[in-house]
């Protein structure tokens, strides 16, 4: 049976990725912090192998790697949320990027020959101008977050060990992706969430929403982990690729779409803190050299993804 090492595992992307492979047959560990929390795997638990590590202590990494001997890597820890970055830049860095350090050279040590997907970020290519749309991998990185920029550094190190050490490493830019589970900071699940609390009178029918003017791609988290492991499997080593719909849509056409789910008459404002010091305007993606490579195409429609993402919310709040 194959094994897989999935770090970050009980994270959004990790859980759904944890299920792809166990329905694959996989042997599937996965790195979770001793704080962790379990929701997003507790259906999953008893049929994976957790081992506690964190991704900035190089000696915890290294055990994960021998304990869990896989023949795949699935590289998803870290700190993800961009705002964040800004409040804690040198710790999204240590997490993104030296873990990412952390995690090869744990691989270089131990001898072991797995294949590596690193998942990198749209948000390295940040400020693009408007002949550079849909962006493709070749694009310059111009990230205008500490995130992006710790993103690129993940991206970089994985060609450079692919090229000094011959580390079986495939990197991948995936751009916005949400659904059901998506942590209620993330733009399209926060708006859900409020609808959610709308609708059961826990909160005044009023929405607060940031810039509603940048365009983002997104796809549905169920598409983005059948990509990984397309990626994994099919892809050239030491070679990047974007995955995305290639359709890009304001976040006021999102807000529009969830204001159409509810019966609910609901007043829009926008808070200053929900603003960025910086933000990328527009990113639209092309990834027709993934399509080449592997046949992919994003199958869930995006309405269907919002929808299910709503559902979620309402079975909760």
């Amino acid at each position: 049976m194959a094994k897989a090492l999935v770090t970050g595992i009980t994270g959004f992307v990790g859980s759904y990725l944890a299920e792809f492979l166990l329905d694959k047959g996989i042997e599937v560990y996965g790195t979770a912090r001793w704080r962790s929390k379990l929701d997003n795997i507790i259906h999953v638990k008893d049929k994976l192998k957790l081992l506690e590590a964190d991704m900035r202590d190089s000696h915890s990494v290294e055990r994960a790697v021998e304990e869990s001997a896989p023949d795949y890597i699935f590289h998803l820890a870290s700190q993800s949320f961009v705002p964040m970055s800004w409040r804690a830049p040198a710790d999204t860095m240590e997490t993104n990027a030296i873990g990412t350090i952390h995690l090869l050279e744990a691989v270089r040590q131990s001898k072991r020959d797995p294949v590596i997907h690193i998942a990198g970020s749209s948000e390295e290519y940040g400020m693009v101008y408007p002949d550079e749309l849909p962006i493709r991998e070749t694009n310059p990185l111009r990230p205008l977050s500490p995130y992006g920029v710790s993103k690129v550094a993940g991206d970089k190190l994985g060609c450079q060990y692919h090229m000094s050490y011959g580390l079986k490493i495939v990197i991948t830019r995936a751009f916005n992706h949400t659904g059901p589970r998506r942590g209620d900071v993330f733009v399209t699940s926060n708006f859900s969430k409020q609808v959610a609390e709308i609708e059961k009178g826990l909160k005044e029918p009023v929405m607060y929403v940031g810039n509603l003017n940048a365009k983002r791609d997104f796809s549905d988290v169920r598409d983005i982990v059948k990509a990984y492991w397309l990626a994994a499997t099919k892809c050239e080593y030491g070679d990047v690729y974007n995955i995305c719909s290639g359709k890009a849509r304001t976040i006021q056409s999102v807000l529009n779409l969830l204001l159409r789910m509810t019966d609910k008459n609901i007043e829009i404002r926008q808070d200053p803190a929900r603003m960025r010091p910086s933000d990328v305007e527009v990113l639209q993606g092309d990834c027709s050299k993934f399509k080449e490579k592997t046949g992919w195409k994003p199958e869930i429609p995006f309405e269907k993804t919002m929808e299910d993402l709503l559902n979620y919310w309402r079975e909760r709040v």
